[in-house]
């Protein structure tokens, strides 16, 4: 028997567009990715929810004169073209507009509110020189100790000291707080996006003394809100649009997507969201920073309903996409497909998912042999030898780290939600079910939509909603399918 399964629903009492929660008009959720950016639009026909992805369109990062730069024109100008998209095929109206997408990154704003330049990209190598630079103002054990978050050369307040040490200080916003402002919406930080940043403490607030000690102004931060917060209405430049709410769901789209699993009351569950990063992890009601859980390096981010996202993020599908540049193939079915007949006798040694150099862009394949033949090892060379090698090492990976959280935890998991892009590996699922003895089941791979639209309906009643209403939503949606717009 397969260990795949699909994700259980829920019965919760149904609720039609007469309920007075809802009145029968759409939902949009923008989700911003960094490899490609999804509109959706959710709509009640016949009483039931039905979700259509109407516009999906590619995103990376630019080498622009030795940095790495997002184009932020070619995001708005696809995202915009979605929600005109959405307008169109919802004549009932939209009720509201919401926007989450991966974290760190963020835009520089003028006084008056205009965009400085481009926002960078995490990867930017410009990172890990001032992480160096703030661990010389302040102690990583220090930053551990206030913040929760796992030390990471990507997290925000390293990035914004590199700002400060260019001469570039400025207001900010992150990323999906930033197209929320520029249609209308307060200038804002969700919760679980700021808590990504490295400048939270553990009670969910700015923390004035990792600014201080970054030489940061913490007068450009934006106030924090929780997710479900409404921050506006829609006044940009799409007639059809305007008077539509929009809402601060989780702003982090691996919140959103954690959000979008339909569970139980139970906590015998972990997640791994499966994407560019895999993060490998469990729902707390609070975070957890003891000693063992910061020399393992561990993250408390924020979650849905004021809760705790506790993981651990490792490079994931990011290895074999950087693998594929290499090797001019972008067939991932193919990849996989070569991978299965290959021996587990090729992981001879598993990747160290931890070296620095794997999370660079760059040749995949030479830095994961150049790993192996440190150790004395001989070089892989086979597409498929490679491919087999990165899942069985992300396999254990995962094992491993699940298990280090059940030791600081003390929970005993018996499922593993799989969400993103990377649930639809089979091959992958079936080692990390080998791996770790558990029960896989597959998450929606729109998780994070599914989580943006639940945040939505929930926050309709109360804000900011209770994490088992926003779960009631997500079991709903769990019922829907995704139909592409042809």
């Amino acid at each position: 028997m397969s260990p795949l399964k699909s994700q259980r629903g829920s019965d919760g009492p149904a609720q039609s567009p007469g309920h007075p929660l809802l009145d029968g008009r759409a939902l949009i959720a923008v989700d911003l990715g960094a490899e490609s950016c999804r509109v959706s639009l959710l709509r009640w026909i016949e009483n039931v929810p039905r979700v259509q992805l109407v516009h999906r369109f590619s995103n990376w990062a630019e080498e622009r004169e030795g940095s790495l730069r997002w184009n932020l024109k070619r995001i708005i100008d696809g995202v915009e073209e979605g929600l005109r998209r959405c307008a169109v095929l919802a004549p009932e109206g939209i009720r509201s507009i919401a926007v989450d997408g991966w974290a760190v990154d963020y835009v520089r704003l003028s006084p008056g509110g205009e965009v400085l330049a481009d926002p960078f990209c995490y990867r930017d190598p410009r990172g890990t020189v001032a992480q160096e630079a703030v661990h010389g103002r302040i102690p990583a054990e220090r930053l551990r100790e206030l913040t929760g978050i796992q030390l990471q050369a990507i997290n925000t307040v390293y990035q914004l000291h590199a700002d400060k040490m260019q001469g570039n200080a400025a207001r900010w916003l992150s990323l999906p707080e930033y197209l929320l402002h520029r249609w209308g919406a307060a200038a804002v930080a969700e919760r679980t996006n700021a808590t990504h940043t490295g400048l939270v403490d553990l009670n969910g607030q700015w923390c004035r003394e990792v600014f201080q000690a970054a030489a940061l102004d913490i007068e450009h931060a934006p106030p924090i809100v929780e997710a479900g917060t409404d921050v506006g209405e829609y006044s940009g430049e799409i007639e059809a649009l305007r008077g539509v709410r929009l809402i601060a769901p989780c702003c982090h789209d691996t919140a959103s997507a954690i959000a979008g699993i339909a569970t139980s009351e139970n906590h015998d569950w972990a997640y791994i969201s499966s994407g560019t990063w895999s993060l490998v992890g469990i729902v707390l009601d609070a975070p957890c920073n003891d000693a063992r859980s910061a020399k393992e390096n561990f993250t408390n981010l924020g979650a849905a309903g004021g809760r705790v996202l506790f993981h651990k993020g490792i490079p994931g599908m990011w290895l074999l996409r950087q693998c594929m540049l290499t090797w001019n193939c972008q067939d991932v079915p193919l990849l996989i497909e070569q991978a299965s007949h290959v021996p587990s006798s090729v992981a001879d040694e598993l990747i160290d998912m931890d070296d620095p150099a794997l999370a660079l862009p760059g040749d995949m394949p030479a830095r994961i042999n150049a790993q192996r033949q440190a150790k004395g090892l001989l070089p892989i060379h086979g597409c498929g030898e490679m491919t087999r090698l990165i899942f069985e090492s992300l396999a254990a990976t995962y094992a491993f780290v699940l298990r280090s959280i059940a030791s600081i935890t003390g929970r005993t998991f018996r499922e593993i939600y799989i969400v993103g892009g990377g649930s639809q590996n089979e091959l992958l699922n079936g080692l990390t079910a080998a791996a770790t003895g558990m029960k896989v089941l597959r998450g929606a791979v729109e998780s994070a939509t599914i989580g943006n639209f639940a945040v939505q309906l929930a926050a309709f009643d109360k804000r900011p909603p209770p994490a088992e209403a926003i779960a009631h939503w997500a079991a709903r949606l769990q019922e829907c399918v995704i139909h592409p717009v042809s």
